[in-house]
């Protein structure tokens, strides 16, 4: 498949089954992510309320740095989703934009888009929410390196 643009590997990319395997391991598992829902080339993935994500005790509201994680987790397995295949990735920019505060006690669903592919690059957008998708939490935009030669 040499004229298929973006690396290829030979197994093809399950983000259920991979999210299963990471969420008993390092940062993902301490964070609670978990699988939500996929397509052919996107991915949602849910970060759930915690006591130990909370930025600000005094309103309740997480922190921004699991947001950020669950965004670049959600944005990252939408590109091999996409390319259906693992592959190395790192990721070279990730804008966040927050809209507002995450409701305390709600969950944050992270949905992840891979919307274009080059030979060493996935482009990505996102957004998070806490129930509504209309009422996003954050937007997301970044891009992605494959760090295999192709």
């Amino acid at each position: 498949m040499a004229d298929r643009v973006g690396p290829v590997a030979d197994a093809t990319f399950d983000p259920a089954r991979f999210a299963r395997l990471l969420s008993g391991l390092g940062h993902n598992a301490w964070l609670g992510l978990g699988y939500v829902a996929h397509g052919p080339d996107w991915v949602d993935l849910r970060l759930p309320y915690a006591d130990t994500l909370i930025g600000d005790p005094d309103t309740g509201v997480l922190a921004s740095g699991p947001i950020v994680a669950l965004m670049d987790m959600a944005t990252s397995m939408a590109v091999w989703t996409r390319v259906a295949a693992f592959m190395p990735l790192a990721t070279l920019d990730l804008r966040v934009d927050y809209l507002r505060a995450a409701v305390s006690g709600r969950a944050v669903i992270g949905h992840g888009e891979c919307y274009r592919l080059t030979r060493r690059i996935g482009f990505v957008r996102g957004q998070a929410h806490d129930g509504d998708p209309d009422d996003p939490v954050a937007h997301v935009a970044g891009t992605f390196m494959f760090t295999d030669a192709a």
